[in-house]
C-alpha cells in the first residue's frame, strides 16, 4: 500500500511536470521555518525512525527509481540500483546507527578548565542550521542530494532541494518516500531544476548551502552566497590521478581504470583522467597502453552533447600540438580516447570535462608525482597502485580529499567515510560523520555556579603581581619558576584580601 501510493503520487507529478514545463514551487520561509522548528525539537530518535520507514520503502521501489532517472545518462537497470540506491540505503541506515551518538550533547568536565574558572561548566551542542538548500548534480541525481538531504533531516533541518538537470521526477520521487514514512509536511520542498529556482532559493535565505556540480557553477553560487553571508559547502569536480607505481599489477590498473571510465558514462567526479606512470620501461608503457586500448575498444559507447565534444576536440588538438597522440576519434557516441606522450600543464590534463578521456603521463619518481598533480588545479580523489606499504606512503603526500589504494571510486561509497575536495574541487564536506556534522552549527551553553563577585571588579594596580604569578604557575618552562610564580600569586592574593 505504501509503495503504490508513493508511485501513484510520483505519477501524478511526472503528468503534471510534463504539462506545466515545472514552473518554479513558490516556497515561502515562513513555513519552511515553521516546520523546522517543530521538527528540531522532537528527540532524534523520532526522527531517525522516519529515515528507517523511509529506507524499508525505498528498497522496493527499484524500477520506480530507474524510471524515473534521466534517460540520456544511459544507465541500466542494474548500474541505477548499485551506484545510486545501494549507496543511498547504506548512509540511511548509517545515520539510523550513528546519528545520535554523533550528535549528543558534549559535556566539558574540570579537566582542562582554567582555575582561574572553577564556577564554570559548559556543554557543546549541535544545533542545526534551519533551512538548508542543496543543489544537486545532473549526474547522480538520487544518491548523491539524496545522501545530504537525509544528514539535513537528521540534524533537524529544513530541506529545499533543488535537482540537477533532468532530476525533477527521481527528486519528486524521494520526497515522496520520506512524507509516505511520515515526514511532517512541509519539511522537505523540492524545486523544479532551472538556475532560477536555485537563484531564488538562495535569495530567501537559506541558512547553508550544499552543492555539487562543476567548478564554474561553484563560482556562481558563491558568489550568490557570499552577498548574505551563507555559508556553503563545495563538491566541485575534480580531474583524477591514477598512479602507477613499478609495483603495480597492471591487469588490475587495466580493469579498475576501464571501470572508472565505463561507469554513468564517465560522466562521475572523480573518474580517472589522468594516469601518473612511475619510472616505467618501454616496454612496460607498451604494455600499458596495448591492454587499455583493447579495453576502451569493448566499452559500450557514450551519448556526448555538442557542446562537450567540441571542447574535447579542442583539448585534444592542443594536446597533439603539444606532442601528444591521441588513439580513438571523436563521436556523438563516444569510446574512451586513450591520450600518450600527455604533459601535466596541458590543458586536457587541467580540465573537469564529462568526456571519456585518459592521458597518460610519464614521471620518474614521487617528486615528480607530487609536481604533476599540484600542476593540476583539481584535487578532488587519486588512486594508487602498487605495494601498499609503497602506496600508503605515497597517499600521505597527496593533496586531495581521497586516496585509494588498488581501487578506483568504489571505496568512496562507503557511508562511514566523508567525501571531500581540496583547491579547485571544492570544500567542506559530505557524508560520513562529518557530512553529518556540516548540517549542524555548534553551541555552546555555559553555567557560571560560583557565587562570588570578585571577578566582575575592576582590576588595580595591585593585580598586575596576580596575574603575573598565574601566568607563570600555568605556564612556565620549569617546576622552579611554576613554584616562583605560585609564591607571587599567594601573596598579591593576601595583599588584595587584606584591602
Amino acid at each position: 500500500m505504501l509503495i503504490a501510493a508513493i508511485l501513484e503520487k510520483a505519477t501524478r507529478d511526472r503528468t503534471l511536470c510534463m504539462d506545466k514545463a515545472e514552473k518554479v514551487d513558490v516556497i515561502t520561509l515562513s513555513s519552511l521555518r515553521e516546520a523546522q522548528r517543530s521538527w528540531a525539537i522532537l528527540p532524534i530518535q523520532e526522527r531517525l525512525s522516519v529515515l528507517q520507514r523511509a529506507r524499508f520503502g525505498m528498497s522496493l521501489m527499484g524500477d520506480a527509481f530507474s524510471n524515473a532517472i534521466p534517460s540520456q545518462l544511459g544507465r541500466t537497470a542494474g548500474d541505477t540500483r548499485v551506484a545510486e540506491m545501494l549507496p543511498l540505503l547504506a548512509a540511511c541506515r548509517f545515520l539510523e546507527q550513528r546519528a545520535q551518538r554523533i550528535l549528543r550533547v558534549r559535556r566539558l568536565g574540570r579537566r582542562g578548565l582554567p582555575f582561574l574558572l572553577p564556577g564554570l561548566i559548559s556543554e557543546v551542542q549541535r544545533v542545526p542550521y534551519g533551512v538548508v538548500l542543496i543543489l544537486g548534480p545532473a549526474n547522480y541525481p538520487l544518491f548523491l542530494p539524496g545522501v545530504q538531504t537525509l544528514q539535513a533531516l537528521a540534524a533537524g533541518n529544513a530541506v529545499v532541494l533543488k535537482p540537477g538537470r533532468g532530476g525533477v521526477p527521481v527528486a519528486r520521487l524521494f520526497a515522496e518516500a520520506l512524507y509516505a514514512a511520515g515526514l511532517p509536511h512541509g519539511l522537505l520542498e523540492v524545486t523544479d531544476d532551472s538556475v532560477e529556482a536555485g537563484e531564488e532559493a538562495i535569495s530567501f535565505p537559506v541558512d547553508k548551502v550544499i552543492f555539487t556540480g562543476s567548478a564554474e557553477n561553484a563560482r556562481t553560487v558563491l558568489r550568490a552566497c557570499a552577498k548574505k553571508i551563507i555559508p556553503c559547502v563545495v563538491e566541485a569536480s575534480g580531474c583524477d590521478a591514477v598512479v602507477v607505481l613499478p609495483s603495480a599489477d597492471l591487469k588490475r590498473v587495466v580493469k579498475a581504470i576501464t571501470f572508472g571510465m565505463r561507469l554513468n558514462g564517465s560522466a562521475t567526479c572523480m573518474a580517472p583522467r589522468r594516469i601518473l606512470m612511475v619510472g616505467a620501461s618501454e616496454d612496460r608503457k607498451r604494455m600499458l597502453v596495448g591492454m587499455l586500448s583493447t579495453a576502451f575498444g569493448e566499452c559500450s559507447p557514450t551519448h556526448l552533447s555538442e557542446i562537450t565534444r567540441e571542447s574535447l576536440r579542442e583539448m585534444l588538438r592542443d594536446a597533439e600540438l603539444s606532442g601528444a597522440r591521441v588513439h580513438g576519434s571523436i563521436d556523438a557516441e563516444q569510446r574512451p580516447v586513450l591520450v600518450t606522450d600527455a604533459k601535466p600543464e596541458m590543458r586536457l590534463t587541467q580540465s573537469d570535462l564529462f568526456a571519456p578521456v585518459l592521458s597518460v603521463i610519464d614521471v620518474l619518481n614521487e617528486t615528480e608525482v607530487i609536481a604533476a598533480q599540484e600542476t593540476c588545479p583539481f584535487a578532488l580523489t587519486a588512486s594508487v597502485f602498487g605495494d601498499e606499504r609503497e602506496a600508503r606512503c605515497l597517499a600521505s603526500m597527496l593533496n586531495v580529499g581521497n586516496v585509494q589504494i588498488n581501487d578506483v571510486i568504489i571505496g568512496t561509497a562507503d557511508p562511514r567515510v566523508p567525501f571531500g575536495g581540496r583547491r579547485e574541487s571544492g570544500y567542506g564536506t559530505t557524508r560520513g560523520t562529518e557530512g553529518l556534522l556540516e548540517m549542524t552549527v555548534a553551541k555552546v551553553i555555559t553555567v557560571q555556579r560560583s557565587k562570588s563577585l570578585r571577578p566582575y571588579e575592576a582590576t588595580e594596580d595591585q593585580h598586575k603581581e596576580l596575574f603575573d604569578g598565574i601566568i607563570l604557575a600555568s605556564h612556565s618552562r620549569t617546576m622552579r619558576q611554576r613554584g616562583q610564580g605560585l609564591a607571587k600569586a599567594v601573596r598579591a592574593a593576601i595583599r588584595l584580601r587584606q584591602k
